[in-house]
C-alpha cells in the first residue's frame, strides 16, 4: 500500500544553491510546497527560485546566509519571523567534506566543516522543532553512509556525520507519536559538487546515485508515517552499511582506510 505524500506548506532548505539541496526544492516545489531556500551562493539560489516559481506556482524565499557564522540559525529565526513565514518543514541539507589527515587539516576549514555540519544542523533543528511538531509537519537531516564507520583520511566529516544519525534517530523517538516525521536520510556516493569540494573522487568508490533518486528515497521516507528514523539511499548502500556494523571494529576500520586512502 502506497502512502499518501506529506503536504508541506513551506518548506526550510540549507545548502540549497546546488546538488541534493536544489533537487529537494525542486521536488518539493513539485508537490506545491512554499519554500525558503538558505545557501551562501545568492546569485544561484535566485535563479533557483525564480524557476519554481515559475515552474510550480509557488511562492519562493531567498535567504543567502553563512551558516557556520555564529547565531546563523536565530538570525535566520528572526528574519522568517519578521516576514511573517512560518515553517512546518526542515531540509537540513548544507554541509562538505574534507580529505587528509586531520593533523595536516586547515584548522579554519576545519572548524567552518564542524560549525556547518554539526553545530548549524543542531542549532536549526532546536530553533524549529516546536514549529514541526506543532504542524505535524517532517524535519529530514542528511546524514551519509559514512556515519556507519570510523573514515580514516575524512576522520572529521565521517564522525560529523555520526553525529547526525544519532541525533536524527534520537529525536525521532523523542517525538514519536506526535504526527510529525522525522529522518535521517543516508546517502552514498552521489552526483554532487561533494567530490570538487574535498579534490578527489576516491571516495566514490560505488556507483554514484543521481541526486533524484537520493531525494525520491527521502521523500518516500517522510510519506511512510510509521517509517524508520533513519534509511541509506541504494540497496547496494544500504548493504554494505549494514554488514559494516557486523564486523569487528579494527576489521572495519582497516577496510575503511584502506577505501579511502
Amino acid at each position: 500500500m502506497t502512502s499518501s505524500p506529506r503536504q508541506l506548506q513551506t518548506a526550510l532548505i540549507t545548502g540549497a544553491s546546488s546538488g541534493l539541496g536544489a533537487e529537494f526544492a525542486a521536488q518539493l516545489a513539485a508537490r506545491g510546497s512554499d519554500l525558503v531556500l538558505v545557501a551562501r551562493r545568492e546569485d544561484r539560489l535566485r535563479e533557483l527560485a525564480d524557476r519554481l516559481e515559475r515552474e510550480h506556482g509557488v511562492r519562493v524565499r531567498v535567504v543567502p546566509l553563512d551558516l557556520a557564522a555564529d547565531d546563523a540559525a536565530s538570525t535566520l529565526r528572526k528574519r522568517l519571523e519578521a516576514d511573517g513565514v512560518r515553517i512546518d518543514g526542515l531540509v537540513n541539507n548544507a554541509g562538505f567534506g574534507m580529505r587528509g589527515a586531520l593533523a595536516e587539516a586547515d584548522p579554519e576549514r576545519l572548524d567552518a566543516m564542524v560549525r556547518t555540519n554539526v553545530g548549524a544542523l543542531t542549532a536549526l533543528t532546536r530553533e524549529f522543532l516546536p514549529d514541526i511538531l506543532t504542524a505535524h509537519g517532517a524535519l529530514v537531516n542528511v546524514a551519509s553512509t559514512a556515519a556507519y564507520q570510523p573514515c580514516p583520511g575524512m576522520a572529521a566529516y565521517g564522525a560529523s556525520k555520526a553525529f547526525v544519525l544519532s541525533f536524527t534517530e534520537a529525536i525521532a523517538e523523542e517525538t514519536r507519536g506526535s504526527g510529525a516525521r522525522v529522518l535521517a536520510i543516508s546517502p552514498g556516493p552521489t552526483r554532487t559538487e561533494f567530490f570538487d569540494e574535498i579534490g578527489t573522487r576516491a571516495a566514490a568508490f560505488r556507483r554514484q546515485q543521481s541526486v533524484d533518486e537520493v531525494v525520491r528515497r527521502a521523500l518516500d521516507a517522510v510519506d511512510a508515517p510509521a517509517g524508520p528514523p533513519s534509511v541509506v539511499s541504494g540497496r547496494l548502500n544500504a548493504v554494505a552499511a549494514g554488514v559494516v556494523r557486523l564486523l569487528p571494529r579494527r576489521l572495519a576500520l582497516r577496510i575503511s582506510g584502506k577505501v579511502l586512502a
